[in-house]
């Protein structure tokens, strides 16, 4: 099967590190991809959010499957342009990826499915932001409607921070805010059957201690020694199977990856939101878990033929995921930094732990810093302080001028 991926960030370089090991996959290829995809796959220049260039691309490449990695592509249609040129294509369509392209879409569905969430307003004005501000008080959680690559959201003590970021959007989301540890489940599914896969926890505040400002994500551990045995089953019952049955009954099916952001509250779990993409540094531990090879998993997703799959093999192994960013992320990032001690991991710490690129690019022999968050640095073992050891000895190997990640990634998780 020749496969071509479309995005270019660390979770795509992950989808493409698990596929180029896969026996079935005889050809790789990723548009736009990144300096450490390159490595894996063969580059193709493309714009990601235009589905005719999509299709075309994939067209000319004779792919037998087209993995759409980012959301903003999902949201624009880009799969249903792929699937109107005859080519199988993991991902949902533009109406179903509203799931994620719409908060309010999304509570809707919720709504109809009874799925367990929070209590929230739609609002669209300042009376009605104020109102709903007044109804929840702190602390406060505030949405924007629409996507924002995993920073539009707010949670925050302060009444006037929360009323500035809602009156900045066109249309927001203001919800009660849920306690407790929040878990974040995928699911591969074909519209009708739906395949868990390992539960992840990921990091959002810059800072140690979750201190700092919201970002796309400081790093993510697999598995989750302390949360109960039965989860999976249960968040399969009560929320993953009953929304894509209702996405079915509406008439937009969901086929792809549906990622619930769980909170395990007092009350029990409630859904925070849901993705239509793998999750961003998630699937980094995730798929260094999962033993079956990849590329079957995603065709029977979209060819609908998922009931028919064996059972998913996982690694005993644990795994975690620590994300260098830029200088000034989650603010405007500083890019263009050389990134020295790349080589050193891969000759020193592989296959144990390596380093997946997110805003990389190649200029001549030199790899550059090209976005806020640069790399992940994913490793594995026994268990997560093993890997936790592994991942933070690659990372020290690394030099970009400026750099900040978190030391304290599943630190709490692994001393049990």
């Amino acid at each position: 099967m020749k496969v071509l991926v479309i995005g270019g960030g660390a979770r795509e370089h992950a989808l493409c590190r698990s596929l180029s090991l896969d026996p079935d996959v005889t050809a790789l290829y990723c548009a736009p991809g990144n300096a450490g995809i390159a490595e894996v796959a063969e580059l193709h220049p493309v714009d990601a959010l235009d589905g005719d260039a999509v299709a075309r691309l994939a067209t000319e490449l004779s792919a037998g499957l087209v993995v759409v990695g980012p959301e903003a592509p999902l949201v624009a249609g880009v799969a249903d342009a792929v699937r109107a040129a005859g080519i199988p294509c993991f991902g949902p369509s533009g109406e179903a990826a509203q799931l994620e392209g719409s908060k309010a879409f999304a509570k809707d569905v919720m709504a109809g499915a009874g799925v367990p969430t929070a209590r929230s307003y739609v609002c669209t004005t300042p009376a009605e932001i104020d109102e709903a501000l007044d109804a929840f008080g702190a602390p406060y959680v505030v949405k924007d409607d629409g996507l924002a690559a995993g920073k539009g959201v707010v949670v925050t003590e302060d009444v006037d921070v929360a009323r500035a970021h809602a009156l900045s959007c066109d249309r927001v989301v203001i919800e009660e805010f849920l306690d407790g540890p929040e878990v974040s489940l995928f699911a591969i599914t074909d519209g009708t059957t739906v395949v868990p896969l390992q539960p992840a926890q990921d990091f959002k505040r810059a800072l140690d201690g979750d201190e700092g400002p919201n970002t796309g994500g400081m790093g993510a551990y697999s598995p989750l020694p302390w949360a109960d045995p039965k989860l999976v089953d249960e968040v399969l019952e009560t929320v993953l199977q009953p929304t894509v049955d209702e996405l079915r009954r509406r008439g937009t099916p969901f086929s792809g990856l549906l990622y619930a952001g769980l909170a395990i509250t007092s009350r029990g779990v409630r859904v925070i939101e849901f993705n239509a993409r793998f999750g961003d540094p998630e699937t980094q531990v995730v798929l260094a878990r999962l033993k079956t090879p990849l590329a079957g998993v995603l065709l029977a997703s979209a060819n609908g033929t998922l009931d028919v799959l064996p059972p998913l093999n996982w690694r005993d192994d644990a795994a975690v995921t620590v994300v260098i960013a830029s200088h000034n992320y989650p603010d405007t990032p500083r890019t263009g930094d050389p990134i020295d001690g790349l080589a050193d991991v891969a000759a020193q710490d592989a296959p144990d732990a390596y380093v997946l690129h997110a805003g990389t690019r190649a200029e001549g022999d030199a790899v550059l810093s090209a976005g806020g968050r640069v790399l992940s640095v994913t490793a594995t073992g026994k268990d997560l302080t093993a890997a936790r050891e592994r991942a933070y000895t690659a990372l020290g190997r690394i030099r970009l001028d400026g750099s900040q990640h978190r030391t304290d990634i599943a630190l709490k998780a692994s001393q049990g």
